[in-house]
């Protein structure tokens, strides 16, 4: 998401490029091509109007320093104010209680059962704790199934009913189960709605005022623009609730419910969620998200994502055999597949200020490594061991056994021995032990 939005504001910017000083011309000038990109980004035009006044007046309020040039110092400012745009600080779920109880609402195809799913699986692993789903959606067809489903692939248990086609019973006879059984967060997944349906929008008041949730997020398809600020509105006016999550992030957004919503119902946005995958979910950070949308990547997101999969001990033993020039094809495909596990490869890279840009018309999918994995297992346990010793004939056999080509193996063995090198040099450096023994 954001890619035009981040192209139009860089070019709004060139304009200082080369200026002396920042001036009430130039600024103004600069702000124009702002706000027609907020706008083309399917941003609120009262939001917009007011984003570029607040800059303009900070702009104009601030003395630039010789170091830094006008079009760095607006960079800047834009930067500090789509953060605050966006909520400022990063905001965290309520789940002090036990058990605490989440109601999930929103709209129809929202994505409330898979963000269901995944918020089960994030509580479950980042915080320890032991969840269950309830299955409170029970007008949609298979949609009890499809949460079944994702329970099991999430390792959570699912709360459902037989028979009982009554949401706020099932709901509150779910969180009763919930503390017999000792688990400390229940989610309740609700059928989706429209605002303009009033028995469902009762029905859902219903569920709340029955179970009394700690948190109540709304799930809304950010695809949907300025429509989802909309209804979020509407939402927000029956239930007040705590946060909203946006999904569909990965889709052909432009970015104006992000940018918007905080505004609007000055509610802060919790969750964001991408593709199907379970572990396809992050807490929402206003500064990182500013960062992206200005192209200057997301660091400390990429590191905590590696900091996930990357374990200290182990990092250290490799560390070692780095130093004594031990590593090999073993240790290789190793690390392809801890880089696997943090995530699609191409939002990866895109994290990593100055990569974003230059990948965006890449066309890199999660088989990306495929590839070089299939090479490395058509290698014996010694050629994996000993990379030195593969000639030209034991080339030409793990090419064939791999379906690929001599020269793709001549390719991967050539940049073998250079990460070798480079890991090697990091290492008696010292960065390469500070970095992969940070935990």
């Amino acid at each position: 998401m954001f890619e035009n939005l981040s192209d139009r504001l860089e070019r709004s910017f060139r304009m200082l490029k080369g200026q002396g000083r920042i001036t009430e011309i130039n600024v103004s000038e600069t702000l124009r091509e702002v706000r027609r990109a907020l706008l083309d980004a399917d941003v609120n035009f009262r939001i917009a109007k007011q984003f570029t006044d607040n800059v303009k007046a900070k702009a104009l309020g601030q003395e630039v320093l010789k170091s830094v040039n006008p079009s760095q110092m607006m960079v800047k400012i834009v930067h500090d104010e789509l953060a605050e745009l966006m909520g400022g600080d990063k905001t965290d779920i309520n789940i002090k209680f036990n058990p605490a109880v989440i109601l999930i609402a929103g709209l129809q195809g929202s994505g409330k059962t898979t963000f269901s799913g995944k918020l089960a699986k994030w509580i479950k692993s980042k915080r320890g704790k032991n969840p269950v789903l309830v299955a409170g959606d029970v007008y949609r067809p298979a949609a009890i199934e499809q949460l079944r489903v994702i329970g099991a692939q999430a390792e959570v248990p699912v709360y459902t009913e037989d028979g009982n086609l009554n949401p706020v019973q099932i709901a509150r006879n779910a969180v009763r189960d919930a503390k017999l059984k000792g688990h400390d967060v229940v989610i309740i997944d609700t059928a989706g709605r429209l605002a303009v349906d009033e028995e469902m929008m009762k029905e859902i008041a219903s569920i709340k005022d029955a179970v009394n949730p700690h948190e109540i997020l709304f799930v809304v398809d950010s695809m949907t623009g300025q429509d989802a600020v909309n209804t979020a509105k509407e939402f927000n006016d029956r239930l007040d609730f705590d946060g909203v999550v946006l999904t569909k992030l990965d889709g052909d957004t432009r970015g104006g419910a992000a940018l918007s919503i905080r505004s609007v119902v000055s509610k802060p946005i919790k969750f964001v969620s991408t593709g199907e995958k379970l572990d396809a979910i992050d807490m929402f950070y206003p500064v990182r998200m500013a960062d992206r949308i200005l192209g200057m990547g997301d660091i400390v997101s990429l590191v905590e994502k590696a900091q996930e999969q990357f374990d200290a001990e182990e990092a250290r033993k490799l560390q070692k055999r780095i130093a004594k020039d031990q590593f090999d094809f073993n240790d290789f495909i190793s690390q392809i597949q801890q880089i696997k596990k943090m995530g699609n490869v191409k939002d990866l890279m895109s994290m990593i200020p100055g990569v974003g840009k230059a990948v965006r018309d890449l066309e890199i999918d999660d088989n990306a490594f495929r590839g070089i994995e299939a090479i490395i297992r058509s290698m014996t346990p010694e050629e994996r061991s000993h990379p030195g010793i593969l000639n030209g004939s034991r080339r030409k056999r793990i090419a064939s056994g791999s379906g690929t080509s001599v020269q793709e193996v001549n390719k991967l063995l050539k940049q073998f021995e250079e990460t070798r090198k480079m890991m090697k040099m990091m290492t008696k450096s010292g960065n390469a032990a500070r970095v992969m023994g940070r935990k």
